[in-house]
């Protein structure tokens, strides 16, 4: 199959600032795993991941951020560790 852009406009560009998606995800059927909230969770936390992937929210802050209850981050997070996709001691996560 020959592939083309569909809209040159919309070429992806790396930023000075970027973050990326262990291809796991998809590769390996990981995502399968995952519920909606840990989904939304791993992507903010490789969005606002540094150079070494780390990053501190406030579970509260989380919770906030991503429209979820406050008793579904600890098992959000639990499946992103189980899975190896987080690494976490509180306050740190590291993508």
């Amino acid at each position: 199959m020959h592939k083309h852009p569909l809209s040159p406009t919309q070429l992806r560009r790396v930023p000075s600032q970027f973050s990326w998606v262990d291809q796991r995800l998809v590769r390996e059927h990981v995502i399968d795993q995952l519920s909606h909230e840990a989904c939304a969770l791993y992507l903010f936390l490789i969005t606002v991941a540094d150079a070494q992937g780390l990053s501190f929210y406030a579970d509260c802050s989380l919770c906030q951020r991503l429209s979820m209850p406050h008793e579904g981050l600890p098992q959000a997070r639990q499946a992103l560790i189980h899975l190896g996709l987080v690494a976490y001691q509180r306050p740190l996560y590291q993508v």
